[in-house]
């Protein structure tokens, strides 16, 4: 028999690779998929953030363990602090994307870096998936076919408030209230559109007065004092993170919760858990993700479980919702049969997806993911050192979304 020398081996070896037909078993690593995150390490957003950054390792590292996306593209994760600023969002993305070369930037903490990031990702064709900020104008105008968002944006959330709200006002004959939200995109948007909707819903309610503490406000003392002297039926809020949880605790050392009706505002699992010991239980609250409401599906459950025992903590919403996006982000390149960007864009336009939340469909008009918001009563349950929401309300995603036609003419009014 002719023996084949080192030369020889090496040159048959490489025909091998070229020819496709390396032996069964032998997996050769293709090219490496750069993927960025732009997330708020430090400021305002951090609370959330610090989740969802974990939430992407863990899927990053499940998916790597299998070989990388498509099996043969290990991925590489930079992450980038935005520290809530949009001029440090886009110079920190600018950065992702001619530095590190990355194919897709997930994130962000803050509509309005989610808004400021939006342009630079479609100027370089750079997938955009927004899992935290949810504004719906990151979808609805100045629309992009790089930019994707698996969380419910702010017109479904102020559509699910709205829905409970309303029949509460009817029930309690309220009929006048006032607003407190976060000066910046996302909480201009959000009660924007709440109080649009709920005029649509209730015309006999009066919204009497609007507070704007500015993003980052760390002192509420003159709001809770300001509102509680208009001593309205209720109060619907728009705050989060942070500002969020100091708005609760000194709130709730006022007796703010006991004089005034507080529906419908943001207490996400972050908040249930940070804030346990002092939460007003008998809230009536909007989550974006509670892990709880899916421990049905098979995903979810692996998801808690896996990322409990690395982190020793349970998944806030933040956490659930980036993880979907890797998984989106690879459902995608798995339609596409390639990490090739137009063709991953292309194949999840309009794409049925498993999450963590159970199948749900990119809208073809804006690429708003069908997810639905929840709302429920802040109650202790034995299973949790944390309250959960006790009549869990599911308002799913072609429920809660603003209608197709109303989109398209707010196109048309932006090219005027």
């Amino acid at each position: 028999m002719k023996q084949i020398t080192l030369k020889g081996m090496v040159l048959l070896l490489f025909v091998l690779i070229l020819g496709g037909l390396v032996p069964s078993g032998q997996v050769i690593a293709a090219e490496t998929y750069n993927l960025g995150v732009a997330l708020a390490v430090t400021g305002t957003g951090a609370l959330y953030s610090k989740d969802g950054i974990d939430a992407i390792k863990l899927a990053v590292d499940e998916i790597n363990s299998r070989g990388g996306f498509l099996g043969k593209h290990p991925i590489k994760l930079f992450i980038r602090d935005t520290q809530t600023k949009p001029d440090v969002g886009v110079r920190e993305t600018k950065d992702l994307i001619l530095r590190d070369k990355v194919r897709c930037v997930l994130g962000t903490y803050s509509s309005a870096v989610a808004v400021a990031i939006k342009p630079i990702c479609q100027e370089y064709k750079v997938l955009h998936i927004a899992a935290i900020s949810n504004s719906e104008n990151i979808t609805q105008v100045n629309f992009s076919p790089y930019t994707y968002q698996v969380v419910p944006n702010s017109y479904m959330q102020a559509k699910a408030v709205v829905l409970g709200v309303a029949q509460l006002a009817k029930k309690k004959g309220w009929k006048e209230f006032v607003t407190i939200a976060s000066d910046y995109e996302w909480g201009r948007s959000t009660q924007e559109s709440t109080v649009k909707l709920l005029k649509e819903a209730a015309p006999g309610l009066k919204l009497k007065k609007e507070f704007w503490p500015p993003l980052g406000e760390t002192q509420f003392t003159s709001y809770i004092t300001a509102i509680m002297a208009q001593k309205p039926d209720f109060v619907i809020g728009s705050l989060a993170a942070k500002d969020n949880v100091a708005w609760m605790e000194q709130a709730k050392a006022y007796g703010f919760f006991d004089k005034i009706p507080y529906p419908g505002s943001l207490i996400s699992v972050t908040e249930l858990i940070v804030e346990a010991k002092t939460l007003t239980r008998g809230l009536v609250g909007l989550s974006r993700a509670p892990f709880f409401a899916h421990l049905d599906v098979p995903m979810m459950a692996n998801f808690v479980k896996n990322f409990k025992a690395k982190n020793d903590r349970y998944p806030s919403d933040w956490a659930v919702m980036e993880y979907d996006a890797v998984y989106a982000l690879k459902q995608g390149i798995e339609k596409a049969k390639s990490i090739d960007t137009e063709k991953v864009k292309d194949a999840l336009k309009g794409a049925t997806i498993s999450t963590t939340r159970g199948k749900l469909t990119f809208r073809n008009i804006d690429n708003q993911l069908s997810c639905s918001s929840y709302i429920g009563v802040v109650a202790d349950d034995p299973k949790y050192p944390f309250p959960i929401y006790r009549d869990l309300v599911e308002v799913k995603g072609p429920d809660s979304w603003r209608p197709e036609a109303e989109i398209i003419a707010a196109r048309k009014d932006e090219k005027k």
